[in-house]
């Protein structure tokens, strides 16, 4: 399930407190991000990957047929 990015205001907060929930919700901000961005990425190359080679040996010389890629033997 994906999680949410909320960013909460530092209401009532000193200065000094501040700036240590700003990186602290920077780098939570920055570590949800990269774990949604690879999440995508594996599903990307997971649906990607087979339709990938076919195009790749499509485009090889000599050119085979789509059923001659697809084909065991």
């Amino acid at each position: 399930m994906a999680s949410k990015v909320s960013l909460k205001s530092a209401k009532g907060k000193s200065a000094k407190g501040s700036k240590s929930s700003e990186d602290r919700s920077t780098a939570k901000c920055l570590k949800e991000w990269s774990t949604w961005a690879m999440k995508k990425a594996k599903v990307i190359t997971h649906y990607g990957f087979i339709p990938l080679v076919i195009i790749i040996g499509m485009n090889s010389e000599p050119k085979p047929q789509l059923y001659q890629l697809l084909s065991p033997v």
